[in-house]
């Protein structure tokens, strides 16, 4: 489940606690809070553990679809449509029309 990783790492630290001070407080590893904190994904017994132990409610930390696709267009630059984005339907449609037409030679000259 994805979860905001950057409020579970907030949240630690306005308590005072250390990664494995945590992960001893929810009863998982060290390697565990880690990759939450890194990858913002745990499973559904982890966000348990991390709510329970962070005295949060569960939407606090899950991370919203719109709030990750604002992250997400942050770190990828936007670019102008371009001639090439169109070049595979172009190729499609000429050789469409191409295998067409052949096919129509080939039966109107049987």
């Amino acid at each position: 489940m994805r979860i905001d990783a950057t409020k579970i790492v907030e949240l630690r630290n306005d308590k005072g606690w250390t990664q494995q001070h945590l992960a001893d407080a929810c009863a998982v590893s060290l390697r565990t809070i880690q990759r939450v904190e890194k990858e913002g994904m745990a499973s559904s017994e982890t966000v348990l553990a991390l709510c329970s132990v962070l005295e949060v409610e569960r939407k606090t930390i899950e991370s919203s679809f719109r709030a990750e696709q604002k992250r997400l267009s942050q770190d990828a630059p936007e670019r102008a449509p371009s001639w090439i984005d169109a070049l595979p339907m172009l190729i499609t449609l000429l050789l469409g029309m191409a295998i067409g037409i052949g096919l129509t030679l080939w039966l109107t000259n049987r």
